[in-house]
């Protein structure tokens, strides 16, 4: 039995899952609510609100050891400051089971002394962020400064990457893959995880294979892709540099399960995977080289 550590986790405290509608509204985070807050064609939700033991709970039955918590990129830095208070708590209370990346907003003051008290506090990196969502040029100031201090402190960012060939859905953010490219260039001492594969980024731009600082999480893989395209990918790009993630609470197979459907991710990545030793990689040893677990 491979150990497995999901490495993209999303998870909200009660008052946002309590009516997330009405929070996104009071709160100012419009696009948080289009994207959260969707209905599939059937009126069903395209994610869940699961609290903390629904998590838990949910990673013992996929047998998932650890879940690294992802921020957001939302709108306002008090949402950033609620999002990593309640992450807080959590790699307090459950350090066994938690790690977490911290939310930050491009435009909070003093953004180094912040990042460096969010590293003292427990958490591991910085992310999900999305610099585009939030109408950040990436050669702008506040971005530098936030991997520059990532980078300083040793805290590895993930980014949300939109594939630019893929469906267009509410809520939908264009980010153009060169920018990637440039980001990993301009920073080469920060470690960068592209959310979604990267947008297919290394398939699209075979040179980007040259950037040792730039890793792949599997976040959202069978909403986006089909299967048969997994093992292109892994074919591609170095598996020490693909991480498991899910993109919990998205539910991965709408037609087949109301649930996030975890397991049958686990068992899909598990059955394209070419080697023992890759898989063993994907699901768990490179997210724990990259966070020292």
């Amino acid at each position: 039995m491979h150990s497995i550590i999901d490495s993209h986790v999303h998870l909200y405290p009660e008052e946002v899952n309590k009516d997330p509608i009405q929070w996104a509204e009071v709160n100012q985070e419009k696009q948080w609510k289009i994207l959260c807050t969707r209905k599939r064609r059937d009126n069903s939700p395209v994610q869940l609100f699961p609290t903390v033991l629904e998590l838990l709970k949910a990673m013992d039955d996929a047998c998932v050891e650890r879940s690294v918590l992802m921020g957001w990129y939302w709108e306002t830095e008090s949402s950033c400051e609620m999002q990593n208070a309640f992450y807080k708590s959590l790699i307090n209370s459950h350090a066994d089971r938690f790690s977490a990346f911290a939310s930050v907003h491009p435009k909070t003051k003093q953004i180094k002394s912040l990042i460096k008290k969010l590293k003292d506090d427990g958490f591991s990196g910085l992310g999900e962020l999305s610099p585009h969502s939030q109408g950040v040029a990436i050669r702008e100031k506040s971005l530098s400064e936030i991997l520059t201090a990532a980078s300083e402190l040793a805290m590895p960012v993930n980014l949300h990457v939109s594939d630019p060939d893929s469906r267009r859905y509410e809520g939908y953010v264009e980010t153009p893959l060169k920018d990637f490219i440039a980001l990993a260039k301009r920073f080469p001492k920060t470690r960068f995880i592209l959310a979604h594969l990267g947008g297919l980024l290394p398939v699209k731009y075979p040179e980007v294979r040259d950037l040792e600082n730039i890793y792949y999480d599997t976040a959202a893989l069978p909403l986006l892709y089909e299967s048969a395209l997994w093992p292109l990918f892994l074919s591609h790009v170095d598996s020490s540099k693909i991480l498991y993630g899910s993109d919990y609470p998205l539910r991965l197979y709408p037609s087949k399960t109301v649930k996030t459907g975890v397991s049958d991710f686990i068992q899909a990545l598990e059955s394209s995977c070419p080697s023992e030793i890759t898989r063993a990689a994907l699901l768990a040893g490179n997210i724990k080289a990259i966070l020292k677990l």
